[in-house]
């Protein structure tokens, strides 16, 4: 009910925007060009739904026009050509992730010092104001994390692993950090686990050794859907679905049907869509009537899908709303 009441409030302050301001009736007196730039491709399963976010509320405003761009791989110097190569080209406003601050830092605070209003999504929220962003849409990771394993440490794990697919990615290495305090909290222990997700089946066959080198393993935290995957294959190859409780952030078709079938726990949903969408939305009202949100940080998540809502989710991710 309280996400629903939240989901309600979030659209009916749209509504009140769109009614001040008839964007998609109106005669374009400037046509605004945001340019979009993260840490994730569009070919993502995750980032794809952040772009259709883009892309919906491109063609939901007749006053803009939007550019996402991305590096093909998780790479902070390749990002920050980008986002100073965006910068040169002088667009009306900057979206971006912000995973690393200690190497985007310095580009985000050269394009504000240009001049161009800067949003952040996904992540970035502790920086946020140092950096003196318009706004943050996202979810705090850190907290996130911490419900995540007060959920994990209620459903009784004792000995969990957080499998981590980019160490050095400061919103990840939250979503780890407060994981293990929670687990810590009521008693129990975590080991975070580094994995390449660019070699699947070497994912797998890291998340098998450890739990071969330890048996008192009884849980799997994952920080993502392309995380979750190689889990999954594991404890399916292994005879282990239902044994080691498993558990992840974010959603894609086959965290679902996990979900949906009693194979995983939980998964935390940030609502990605909803980044992507309100990142532009809030740039536009900006640009156009100089709104700000009511808070700095303009709160996603978390929310956590279990096997009550799954099947009703499925369809939406399937869409790729979510």
């Amino acid at each position: 009910m309280k996400k629903f009441l939240t989901v309600l409030l979030v659209f009916g302050l749209l509504a009140v925007a769109f009614a001040a301001t008839p964007v998609a009736a109106q005669d374009c007196a400037t046509v605004y060009r945001i340019v979009v730039v993260t840490h994730g491709q569009a070919s993502d399963p995750f980032w794809s739904v952040v772009k259709n976010g883009v892309d919906a509320a491109d063609a939901d405003l007749a006053c803009v026009t939007t550019e996402y761009q991305a590096p093909p791989t998780f790479d902070m110097v390749a990002m920050s050509q980008l986002i100073d190569a965006a910068v040169a080209s002088q667009p009306d406003g900057l979206i971006v992730s912000n995973p690393d601050p200690d190497a985007l830092g310095p580009s985000i605070e050269a394009a504000i010092a240009a001049g161009i209003p800067v949003i952040s999504i996904n992540s970035g929220s502790d920086v946020a104001a140092d950096l003196g962003v318009i706004a943050h849409v996202g979810q705090t990771e850190y907290e996130a994390g911490f419900g995540g394993g007060q959920r994990m440490a209620a459903a009784g794990a004792t000995n969990a692993l957080c499998v981590n697919q980019e160490v050095g990615n400061v919103a990840l290495d939250l979503r780890c950090q407060g994981f293990t305090d929670a687990m810590s909290e009521a008693g129990a222990n975590v080991t975070v686990l580094a994995v390449d997700l660019s070699d699947p089946t070497g994912a797998e066959n890291r998340i098998s050794a450890a739990l071969d080198a330890d048996a008192t393993i009884d849980a799997i935290f994952t920080l993502g859907p392309t995380g979750a995957a190689p889990a999954l294959a594991v404890l399916t190859n292994n005879d282990l679905l239902g044994t080691i409780k498993v558990a992840t952030f974010d959603l894609s078709p086959d965290v679902l049907a996990a979900i949906r079938d009693g194979n995983m726990l939980f998964a935390i949903d940030q609502q990605q869509y909803t980044q992507g969408y309100l990142g532009i939305i809030y740039m536009y009202l900006y640009l156009d009537n100089l709104d700000t949100p009511g808070s700095l940080v303009v709160q996603t998540g978390p929310g956590f899908v279990t096997q009550d809502t799954a099947a009703q989710i499925i369809e939406y991710s399937a869409r790729g709303t979510r």
